[in-house]
């Protein structure tokens, strides 16, 4: 369908421009913006409600997103390979994007005054990919939570697109990267006004050139530098997606993850570079700090606590160096169990095959959906709390039972946390929990870990961690549902995938219907054990504790991404050696 083919009803035009120009008015009037602040309000405004047209004045029989067509076509993409790639050449692209991505998370944004830099997503950093401060500081969010909105509006029949027809798929894909530069805008501009803050340097050198808005400017550049770092990191994933090995989004998060393991297993400086080591500041790596409590306090310091720090304590105890080990062998275990149904050919007497349902069906997208969906839920906390702006928000401002924080970064180092741990509300009970020291400690013994509760009673310590685990496996369950509808794994879809290869269950029909009724009684039920369990694990790692602050979201994730990806470059080999498979690996 071309643009100028598309049937529009321009009528929609008149009530969105009275309400555009009612905005403007507003904000000239009530915010009394320079002419460079209002022309940047017009132009995000004009942006805005230009979408906004393009969809509603849409009067085609299909979904209202077809009326983004003239944006979605012209959206920076990576092409598609014509044809198969071959294995070398998939692995040059799969090396030199993570070799990317590693100088990305080590160039810092230009003008920010990183002495400053408070990380909304210090929680969340192992699974969002990112590193604060760089130009990979929003990591994947936007990407995750992008994909988060689109299914939830798709399950929920928002949007009416029908995913096993192509062109309403490509409409789908075409809209989520729409939602995707939105959601980058949306995450990088709370954070540079309040979190991200310009240089004074820069400021300075800025007003000398435009007079009163060497902030405003000073900041808009912040901002340009993060939207670039963010879809920068989304053409990379299509780059790994087409060109390569499995997932740019996974690869991502697999190297994050796995740094941080060998930093907090290995890592042999002390956690506060200002002071010597000593018993209260160990070295900061598991292996490290257990050697060091071995070889300088005796028999009778270890067990007037030095064991206590060895095995329970942080940085990097090493109940949590065992509890990643234990998650690593498990996850393992529970990838490799599967359901195999038996296949034959239809044409070919003797071909046999195996159609694999494994327990992780729904892989581990889940709960990196669930995960991102937490970590909005904590930044925009902050945001309402904390924000000049936000904490004066109408009924959602500064609220504690949304979530309260610590008033300064003294005040926070004075109860032993961070300037971005909840302390009460909502945010509070959907945080994180941070290990057994964090929760068991206090439960155990009140008297003498009760500082660890941070002011909460021992009742409200249990109900963060029944509602943390209960909201996670909960919401994992949900997502993988959603998943398996979006990418073509239901019982239809892959009843559809084995009729096309020519293969059939034996003893019953080559019929599609009869393959999906067959499929209907393992997928919908593997589906939620799925979620179910990655949930659980995940949420059990964090219980535990993991080494380097990776969290158990982290660790599960990275587990399977390596086997996910060992997996798929041995199907790469596989086809290689025989293009006759291609066509049923879906290589072609």
């Amino acid at each position: 369908m071309a643009d100028e083919e598309i049937p529009r009803d321009y009528r929609w035009g008149i009530p969105l421009l009275v309400v555009g120009v009612a905005l403007l008015g507003i904000d000239w009037v009530w915010a009394s913006p320079t002419p460079i602040g209002f022309g940047i309000t017009a132009a995000v405004l004009v942006a805005i409600f230009g979408l906004f047209f393009l969809g509603l004045s849409y009067d085609g029989p299909k979904s209202k997103l077809y009326g983004l067509k003239p944006v979605t076509s012209r959206m920076p993409a990576v092409s598609q390979p014509k044809g198969h790639v071959q294995f070398r050449t998939k692995m040059f692209w799969t090396v030199g994007i993570l070799l990317l991505y590693f100088v990305l998370t080590n160039i810092f944004l230009y003008g920010v005054d990183q002495a400053t830099v408070i990380d909304l997503f210090q929680s969340y950093r192992a699974i969002l990919a990112g590193q604060q401060g760089t130009l990979m500081h929003l990591g994947i969010g936007p990407i995750v939570t992008g994909s988060i909105i689109m299914q939830l509006f798709t399950g929920a029949k928002i949007i009416n697109l029908d995913l096993t027809d192509d062109e309403d798929k490509g409409m789908y894909q075409g809209t989520q990267k729409v939602m995707v530069v939105a959601m980058i805008f949306v995450e990088a501009v709370p954070q540079v006004f309040g979190y991200l803050s310009p240089s004074a340097s820069l400021v300075s050198s800025l007003g000398v050139a435009s007079p009163g808005n060497g902030l405003l400017l000073a900041e808009t550049i912040i901002v340009a530098q993060l939207v670039f770092g963010s879809y920068l990191v989304f053409l990379m994933d299509e780059v790994v997606s087409k060109w390569g090995i499995g997932s740019g989004i996974s690869l991502f998060i697999a190297a994050g993850v796995s740094q941080q393991i060998v930093q907090g297993t290995l890592n042999w400086l002390p956690a506060s570079s200002t002071a010597p080591i000593s018993e209260t500041n160990p070295p900061s790596g598991t292996i490290p700090k257990s050697i060091w409590f071995f070889t300088h306090l005796n028999a009778g310091q270890m067990a007037g606590g030095g064991w206590e720090q060895v095995l329970l304590h942080s940085p990097n105890p090493v109940v949590a160096l065992a509890g990643t080990a234990a998650i690593f062998f498990l996850v393992a275990w529970t990838e490799s169990t599967r359901i195999e149904l038996p296949l034959s050919h239809a044409e070919a007497r003797g071909a046999r095959g195996r159609y694999p349902l494994r327990l992780i069906y729904a892989s581990n997208i889940p709960v990196i959906l669930m995960a991102a969906l937490l970590a909005n839920v904590s930044m925009f906390s902050i945001l309402l709390w904390s924000n000049p702006t936000l904490s004066h928000f109408p009924l959602l401002g500064h609220q504690w039972w949304i979530g309260s924080y610590p008033a300064s970064q003294t005040a926070a180092t004075a109860m032993g946390v961070s300037a971005t741990t909840p302390l009460t509300g909502g945010a509070y009970y959907l945080s994180t929990v941070n290990g057994l020291e964090s929760w068991l400690l206090p439960l155990l013994n009140a008297q003498t870990y009760g500082s660890l509760l941070v002011g909460h009673a021992w009742w409200q310590d249990l109900a963060h961690v029944v509602i943390y685990f209960s909201v996670m496996v909960t919401g994992s369950i949900i997502f993988a549902r959603f998943w398996i509808q979006t990418t073509n794994m239901g019982p239809e879809a892959v009843a559809r995938q084995i009729e096309a290869s020519g293969m059939q269950i034996p003893g019953f029909r080559r019929e599609p219907r009869v393959l999906r009724r067959v499929l209907e009684r393992y997928i919908p039920v593997i589906t939620i054990i799925s979620g179910a369990a990655v949930g659980a694990l995940a949420a059990g790692a964090d219980l535990i504790g993991t080494v380097g602050n990776a969290s158990g979201t982290g660790v599960l994730l990275t587990v399977g991404i390596i086997i996910n990806l060992y997996e798929a470059m041995g199907r790469e080999q596989l086809m290689e050696m025989n293009p006759l498979l291609r066509r049923f690996l879906g290589g072609e």
